[in-house]
């Protein structure tokens, strides 16, 4: 029998966290595991997701099975355990949670201020950028459907840094609703400086061989922790307080971790 014809692998990992935190490296780390795979970046499940917000989650739980079950079928991969790394699943984890029983969340963490780095970078939130993503979701700085509709017109208006920092602000923050034993929080700058202890300590979580994810995870580096102190302006460096020193100072990144 052809692997993607049999039984699915109910274990589904979904890697979740703020785009640029390092997510589709974990996923990959995660993927290059025996008897797992990486679905990537799922577009129909990736393009359903700011209406899934919207509806109940037992009904967001029964689109999504539907969607990810379909997606592996057509790859035939569903008889491994797929590693789904689109980051906007941060806002549909309890959801998620529901659909797949027993499957499991990694977070991946990254500072805020060097994640508005890797985002200025790119571009996706800035003024005068134009296009869309492989979802078909439109780049540029309109309100996204994780933007707090009371504040959509401060948010058009925001410079490009605060935007990036609210971006952050809302992913890594949605991520909460997901059940705490099923959730395991993998820091980006942990990862660059000891890759070793994160690899024994995920691979417990996820039940599968630390010396083979030891080494996949050994290609991280630390060459853009810190980014920020090089790259940001006084007034960039004010933004990101502005919108997310909250965050930052609740997760150790305003005082060293």
């Amino acid at each position: 029998m052809r692997a993607g014809l049999g039984p699915q692998d109910e274990r589904i990992v979904f890697v979740v966290g703020s785009p640029r935190s390092g997510t589709t490296f974990l996923a990959g780390a995660i993927a290059s595991l025996p008897g797992f795979v990486d679905l990537g970046e799922v577009a129909a499940f990736k393009a359903a997701i700011p209406e899934l917000t919207g509806v109940p989650a037992t009904e967001a739980a029964r689109r999504i099975r539907r969607i990810l079950s379909l997606a592996r079928r057509l790859g035939l991969v569903g008889a491994l355990r797929g590693v789904e790394q689109t980051p906007e699943a941060a806002f549909v984890v309890r959801a998620a949670a529901l659909a797949f029983p027993q499957a499991l969340f990694v977070h991946a963490i990254r500072d805020g201020r060097d994640v508005v780095c890797s985002l200025l970078e790119r571009g996706w939130l800035s003024k005068g950028r134009g296009g869309s993503d492989d979802a078909g979701l439109p780049y540029g700085p309109q309100p996204r459907f994780w933007v707090e509709p009371e504040r959509a017109a401060e948010f058009a208006a925001a410079s490009d840094a605060r935007r990036a920092a609210w971006a952050w602000r809302r992913y890594l923050t949605a991520v909460a609703a997901t059940p705490s034993e099923r959730l395991h929080e993998v820091r980006y700058e942990q990862l660059s400086a000891d890759s070793e202890s994160v690899a024994r300590d995920l691979a417990a979580f996820l039940a599968a061989s630390s010396e083979t994810l030891a080494d996949a995870l050994s290609a991280a580096h630390g060459r853009s922790v810190g980014r920020w102190t090089r790259e940001l302006t006084a007034e960039q460096v004010a933004d990101i307080g502005a919108e997310s020193g909250t965050v930052l100072e609740r997760l150790g990144y305003l005082r060293g971790i």
